[in-house]
């Protein structure tokens, strides 16, 4: 995904004026703008060292505000300060080459008048966001700026669920047609994906949650409302990678099980060939001595008769093995 850079590392900008409409803005704009225009959307790459000045320096931010919008690692959460909302959110990665559970970390600084966002590796929901912008469809206030924002980084996660649930279902169905020892580095690559999903996704729930119950003046009942039911959507993906861990789970016992069943079949072969030749090999053993006295040593048909012999022995073996119902 490709994202003109304005300057000062400022990926895009956007003024939000009238019912939806919305333009972009360049630097000149951005610092003529006032509260009294419109809302201000501001979306940074803050590993650019002009970013990180005009945010520290110039955006007339909080010094605790500004540094959470450029730390390096953060888990998601919400935080309140003042009448704003600090958050920290994260998104699927769907950049080509990429691992979608090597997940994008987005970071928002939200009140009554502007949204602040930073983030280092392209994120496919803040390009839905401002398409959405573009075409005078947006939203009117920050709060429903903000809900936007975070229902398309929701929304994004569908796929690679779903996808995560399709090489699931693949894994089960080859489990129990096929199994074997190649099916296992397939299902740790799964599990590792879920689990990896996981561990953002359950604190991201709970960042979502948080801000549902922040008292911020700005944020009206029909945001939350919106909030309430992309969160659910959350909580669902969350559940839905619980109860692929669980199936995983299974699905590793039903592959071992499978493994050890095959191992036994194979030894119980191997164990019955070994029982039918262990007197065959005594017999010839006990008469390849080379001493005196060996029976039929001077008779030409002894060993035509020595392999009747042996026929009937393991005759009796494979009548005694029937009887005994040992196959």
């Amino acid at each position: 995904m490709n994202e003109e850079t304005i300057e000062k590392g400022l990926i895009r900008a956007y003024l939000l004026y009238d019912q939806g409409a919305a333009k972009r803005l360049d630097w000149a704009g951005i610092e003529a703008w006032d509260a009294s225009q419109g809302v201000l959307w501001l979306h940074f790459d803050y590993s650019n060292p002009e970013a990180q000045a005009w945010i520290l320096n110039e955006s007339g931010l909080d010094s605790l505000v500004a540094d959470a919008l450029l730390t390096e690692e953060s888990r998601p959460r919400t935080t309140a300060i003042g009448e704003g909302l600090l958050i920290a959110l994260r998104g699927v990665n769907l950049n080509p080459g990429s691992e979608p559970n090597d997940m994008v970390s987005i970071r928002l600084w939200v009140d009554a008048s502007r949204m602040i966002s930073t983030r280092r590796r392209p994120l496919f929901s803040a390009r839905d966001l401002a398409e959405q912008l573009d075409t005078g469809r947006g939203p009117e206030t920050s709060a429903g700026l903000l809900v936007d924002f975070i229902d398309r980084l929701i929304w994004r996660m569908s796929d690679t669920v779903e996808e995560v649930e399709e090489m699931l279902d693949s894994l089960e169905e080859e489990v129990l047609t096929e199994g074997g020892q190649s099916l296992r580095s397939n299902l740790v690559s799964v599990r590792r994906q879920t689990i990896s999903l996981r561990r953002y996704l359950a604190p991201q729930r709970d960042a979502l949650a948080r801000l549902l119950i922040e008292k911020a003046p700005w944020f009206d009942e029909d945001s939350r409302l919106h909030l309430r039911e992309t969160n659910d959507r959350l909580i669902r993906y969350v559940e839905d990678l619980d109860s692929f861990r669980e199936r995983q789970a299974i699905l590793q016992e039903e592959l071992l099980s499978r493994m050890s069943e095959q191992l036994n079949t194979r030894m119980y072969v191997l164990s019955m060939i070994a029982a039918v030749f262990l007197p065959l090999g005594f017999l010839t053993g006990l008469l390849g001595i080379n001493i005196g006295g060996i029976p039929g040593a001077n008779d030409a048909n002894a060993f035509l008769i020595f392999l009747g012999f042996l026929g009937i022995v393991v005759g009796v073996e494979l009548w005694l093995f029937r009887w005994k119902k040992w196959f």
